[in-house]
C-alpha cells in the first residue's frame, strides 16, 4: 500500500500546484501593460507604463517614429538583464517603465512588446500618440510584423519572435486556445481533471488502449486461485496509477525541454517501433516463442508475490505500458501537448495527462475487480484467449502502421488477418464446448473468411477502404466525368512569412479564401488526412475555388519556424482558414485528427457559406 500512498501524494501535489497555475492566466495586453502620457516640454513627451507583477517589458524593442516614417528620438533608462530563452541576454523592465520621446511631430507611432514572466509573450503592439491632445488617438492597432490579436499569445521560449518579416494577415482571437484552455476557462482545474478523466474512459475502448487488456489479464492470471476482487482491485489500481504517472511525466518532460512531444510521438520511427512490438507480442501469444523476464527480475518478483510485494511488478508494467499507447496521438493527448508547448505550463499540462491516464485505466480496474473470478485459468481456454489477444495485437499493428504503407498493401494485410482469424475460429473447440458455441464460432468464422475474400477482391479492384472493398465497382465510368479529388500535390508550398503574405494577397485580389495546411512527412496523422479526408467528394466541393497552401515541417528551417510562429501554430497537422480579406475565420482552425465533416464545415465558413 506504500506505493498507492505515494501515487496519491504525487497526484495531490500536481492538482494543488495546477490550481495555483490556473489562477494566473495571462492578462490582456492593455491590462498587463498600462501606458500613460505626460508632457515634459513642448517637444518632449514621457510615456510611463505600469506593469503588473509577473510581467516585463523589453527595452530593446521600444521604438517610435512619426506617421511620415521619420525616426523619433527615444530615451530610456537602463533595464534589468534577463536571460531570455529565445533571445539570450536582454534588458527588460519590471513593475514600471519610462520612455522620453523627443519630437515636434503632431502624431507619433509608439511600438512596444512585453511578456508574462515564464509564460506568454504578446505580439508587438503599436499605438498612435496625438501630441497635441496628449492622448492615444483612435483605437489600438498592431505592428505589421503581426496583426494577430494579443490574445493569440505565444510562449516565451523563442516562439515570440514576431519581429522578423512583414505579415499582412490577421489571426482569429481563438487561435491559441485548446481543449485545455476551454475547460480551464469554464470551470478551472477541477473541470479540467474531470473532463480528461472522461476523455480517458472513452479512449479506453479504442484500438490505442487495447494492448492494456491482455497485459492486465495476464498479470492477474498469475495470481491463480488466490485472486480475489480485493486483490484484483489493488493490483489494477497500482497498474493504472503508474500508467497515469507516466503520462504526467510526459507533460513535465515536454514543458521542461521546451519541445512539442507531439512531433516525436507522431514520427514514423516511433510508429514502426511500437507496431513491431505489437507483432512480437502477437507471435508470442500464438505460441511461437515465450517472452520471459530476466531470471534475476523474475525471481525477485516471484519471491515478492509470496510476500504480497508484486505491487512493484504491477507498477513496472503500468509505467511501461504508457510507452505502448503514447504514440496514439488522440485529440485529448494532442490538446494537452499543444497547451504545454504553447504555454510551458508544466503543472496544469501534467495534471491533465495524469487524469487522462486515470480515465483510460478505470475500465481496467472494473474488469479486475468485478471480473476477477471470471478470468480464465491456465488450460485450453487460456490458450485460445491468448490467441485471440494475438489477433488483436496484429490488428492494432496494422491500424497503427497503415498511414505509412500503400493503401493496397494495408487492404491486403486486413484481408490476410480476416481469413486467418476465420480459419482459427472454425477449428476452435473446447473440451466441454456446447453445440451452441460451435454454431456461433463457425458462423463468425464464415463471415470473417467471406469478408477476407471480399477484401482480396478489393485489392485487385484498387479499393482503399476496408469497409467498402467493392466501392470501385460502383463508380460510374460511362459519363466521362470524374470527381476531382484533392491531393497533397495540389497544395502550393510556402516557407516564410513573406511568401505567405504574398500568396494571401494574391488570393485576396482574386476574392478567394485560402487554406494553410501545416504538415510533415513524418506526421502519421497527416498521412491519414491526405489519404482519406482530402480525397472525399464533399471536401473537394467545399474547398473548390480556395487557394491551397502547405507549410512542410519535414525538415524545419529558420524561415518555416518563423512562419509557424507568425501563424500561432505549434506543429502538424494544423489547418488554418483565411477569408477573402486575409482574416482567419474564427472557430475554423483544425488541429490534430481532422474529420471530413469538420474540414468541409471550416472550408464553407471561410467562403462565408452556412
Amino acid at each position: 500500500m506504500q506505493l498507492l500512498r505515494h501515487l496519491a501524494i504525487i497526484f495531490s501535489c500536481l492538482s494543488f500546484a495546477g490550481i495555483a497555475m490556473a489562477q494566473t492566466a495571462p492578462l490582456q495586453m492593455d491590462a498587463a501593460f498600462r501606458p500613460s502620457l505626460s508632457r515634459v516640454s513642448p517637444t518632449q513627451i514621457a510615456v510611463t507604463w505600469e506593469i503588473e507583477p509577473g510581467y516585463y517589458l523589453y527595452r530593446e524593442y521600444l521604438a517610435a517614429e512619426s506617421t511620415d516614417g521619420s525616426s523619433v528620438k527615444l530615451e530610456t533608462p537602463d533595464g534589468k538583464i534577463k536571460e531570455d530563452p529565445g533571445f539570450g541576454s536582454t534588458e527588460v523592465y519590471y513593475d514600471s517603465a519610462r520612455a522620453l520621446l523627443v519630437s515636434e511631430a503632431s502624431t507619433i507611432e509608439l511600438t512596444y512588446q512585453g511578456c508574462q514572466d515564464g509564460g506568454l509573450c504578446y505580439p508587438p503592439v503599436t499605438k498612435t500618440i496625438d501630441t497635441g491632445l496628449l492622448q492615444f488617438s483612435g483605437s489600438q492597432h498592431y505592428n505589421p510584423a503581426s496583426t494577430a490579436s494579443s490574445s493569440a499569445a505565444t510562449i516565451d521560449n523563442g516562439w515570440s519572435s514576431f519581429r522578423g518579416e512583414r505579415t499582412d494577415f490577421a489571426l482569429a482571437q481563438d487561435t491559441a486556445t485548446t481543449g485545455v484552455d476551454g475547460l480551464l476557462a469554464r470551470g478551472g482545474l477541477p473541470l479540467l481533471l474531470i473532463g480528461f478523466v472522461g476523455f480517458g474512459v472513452l479512449l479506453a475502448f479504442t484500438p490505442c488502449v487495447f494492448p492494456m487488456y491482455p497485459i492486465v489479464a495476464a498479470m492477474l492470471s498469475r495470481e491463480g486461485e488466490a485472486l480475489s476482487p480485493k486483490r484484483g482491485f489493488i493490483l489494477s489500481s497500482v497498474y493504472v496509477g503508474a500508467l497515469a504517472l507516466a503520462f504526467g511525466l510526459f507533460g513535465m518532460v515536454a514543458a521542461w525541454s521546451g519541445q512539442n512531444l507531439q512531433f516525436a510521438l507522431q514520427s514514423a520511427t516511433a510508429t514502426i517501433v511500437i507496431a513491431s512490438l505489437f507483432l512480437i507480442l502477437a507471435l508470442s501469444n500464438f505460441g511461437l516463442f515465450e517472452i520471459q523476464l530476466p531470471a534475476v527480475l523474475s525471481n525477485r518478483l516471484s519471491a515478492g508475490t509470496l510476500r504480497g510485494g508484486s505491487l512493484g511488478g504491477a507498477a513496472t508494467l503500468g509505467f511501461s505500458s504508457a510507452f505502448l499507447i503514447g504514440p496514439c496521438v488522440t485529440a485529448p493527448l494532442a490538446g494537452a501537448l499543444l497547451y504545454i508547448a504553447r504555454t510551458g505550463d508544466m503543472l496544469v499540462g501534467a495534471a491533465a495527462l495524469f487524469a487522462l491516464g486515470l480515465g483510460k485505466g478505470i475500465p481496467l480496474i472494473l474488469m479486475a475487480t468485478l471480473g476477477g473470478k471470471a478470468l480464465p485459468r491456465a488450460g485450453a481456454w487460456m490458450a485460445s484467449i491468448r490467441s485471440a489477444f494475438g489477433f488483436g495485437f496484429v490488428a492494432t499493428a496494422i491500424w497503427m502502421v497503415g498511414p505509412l504503407l500503400p493503401e493496397t498493401l494495408v487492404l491486403f494485410a486486413w484481408a490476410c488477418l480476416a481469413v486467418t482469424a476465420g480459419v482459427f475460429l472454425w477449428h476452435l473447440r473446447g473440451a466441454n464446448a456446447s453445440a451452441g458455441f460451435a454454431v456461433i464460432s463457425r458462423s463468425v468464422a464464415t463471415v470473417s473468411i467471406a469478408w477476407g475474400a471480399l477484401l482480396l477482391v478489393g485489392v485487385g479492384l484498387g479499393a482503399r477502404d476496408p469497409l467498402a472493398p467493392l466501392e470501385p465497382l460502383t463508380v460510374q465510368t460511362g459519363s466521362g466525368q470524374t470527381t476531382s479529388e484533392i491531393a497533397k500535390s495540389d497544395f502550393e508550398p510556402v516557407a516564410s512569412p513573406r511568401a505567405l503574405t504574398s500568396v494571401l494577397a494574391e488570393a485576396s485580389a482574386e476574392n478567394r479564401p485560402s487554406l494553410v495546411y501545416v504538415t510533415a512527412d513524418w506526421c502519421v496523422t497527416c498521412r491519414g488526412i491526405e489519404r482519406t479526408v482530402l480525397p472525399d467528394e464533399s471536401v473537394s466541393a467545399a474547398l473548390n475555388g480556395a487557394r491551397l497552401l502547405t507549410v512542410d515541417m519535414t525538415s524545419p528551417s529558420p524561415e518555416t519556424d518563423e512562419l509557424l510562429k507568425s501563424l500561432n501554430a505549434i506543429g502538424p497537422p494544423t489547418m488554418i482558414f483565411f477569408d477573402q480579406k486575409r482574416q482567419e475565420v474564427a472557430g475554423t482552425r483544425l488541429v490534430g485528427d481532422v474529420t471530413i465533416d469538420k474540414l468541409a464545415a471550416s472550408a464553407r465558413a471561410a467562403k462565408g457559406m452556412p
